[in-house]
């Protein structure tokens, strides 16, 4: 336990991170598995927006907020992985607490962010199907540039308000976190001090940032199924679907593992489990995204095919 002491108190200076398994012949392989994946997405989401700035058919609201999607995803992982990565590496597992709190705070921006711009994708396919003739006004560059500035400003306040709270715990006691990087529930398991408050915000966050986002997404695409079911044409039914069901999929995997995180504080028998939730949410999903929207869609691939050429 690595504690500092101040007057008659003690108090945490560092926190250790367990990480996925403590037994050693197990890291190596594990290091190499997680640092292809890291190198795998940030490949995968930068050629992505490569693609999207090189290509002039892919200079759309749709691919735009894909583009900045593909950014967050590559934040996300290189908040948790780098770290990850060292200490599979070394027998120090120690982080500062500062540290840990930065980690924190990087996490739920970029979490928060693509929350709300998952959102915002949903509204960009409502719009193109349901109300074609006035998309072109409603979709403007100031707009779409206005829609992920508040993004990123409202997942910010969220994540500024999380860690200001959090660092006005007091944490005196263990300081070993059963996860791979830092995050509230295991934290709120550590804390000497009422963790109360911090629980409420916790969960006034999950409505604004996951439930109220989620039942938007829910609306938006009832309007959509009903448009596109009133298409006569098997093909343009399809077509329209397809345009879907790659933003679909990631929102069904990020508010699949978001709700099992979140949902269970206070859980200490959980902490295995979300141990696999994490790496679906911070390692797996951000290595999928550029897989599943290019998997179908010719102008993506087209587009990829040029950017590796050029290479």
């Amino acid at each position: 336990m690595n504690l500092g002491a101040s007057s008659n108190d003690s108090f945490v200076t560092k926190f250790v991170l367990l990480g996925l398994t403590e037994t050693p012949a197990l890291q190596p392989i594990l290091f190499v598995i997680f640092l292809l994946a890291y190198v795998a997405t940030l490949g995968g989401n930068f050629s992505i927006v490569a693609a999207i700035i090189i290509e002039p058919k892919l200079h759309t609201p749709m691919y735009f907020f894909l583009g900045n999607l593909s950014v967050l995803d590559v934040g996300c992982i290189s908040v948790t992985v780098p770290v990850m990565l060292i200490h599979f590496m070394t027998s120090d597992r120690s982080i500062p607490y500062s540290s840990c709190l930065t980690q924190l705070f990087f996490f739920h921006l970029l979490a928060g962010a693509d929350c709300f711009l998952l959102t915002v994708m949903a509204y960009d396919r409502y719009l193109a199907i349901c109300k074609p003739l006035t998309y072109s006004t409603h979709m403007r560059w100031g707009i779409q540039k206005a829609l992920v500035g508040m993004s990123c400003v409202f997942s910010f306040s969220n994540a500024l308000t999380q860690t200001v709270a959090l660092s006005t715990l007091h944490f005196c006691g263990p300081n070993v976190i059963n996860h791979f990087y830092c995050d509230l529930p295991q934290l709120f398991q550590l804390s000497c001090s009422s963790t109360q408050l911090n629980e409420q915000l916790l969960f006034v966050a999950a409505a604004f940032m996951g439930v109220a986002p989620l039942v938007l997404i829910t609306v938006s695409y009832a309007h959509v199924a009903a448009a596109v079911l009133r298409i006569r044409s098997a093909e343009g039914r399809k077509k329209a679907f397809s345009t879907c069901s790659s933003h679909l999929t990631i929102v069904g995997i990020f508010y699949g593992t978001g709700v099992f995180s979140y949902m269970r504080l206070g859980s200490v028998e959980a902490s295995e489990k979300d141990k696999g939730i994490g790496v679906l949410n911070t390692v797996v999903s951000p290595m999928l995204n550029p897989l599943i929207y290019s998997l179908r869609n010719p102008d993506v691939q087209a587009a990829l095919r040029r950017v590796l050429l050029r290479r």
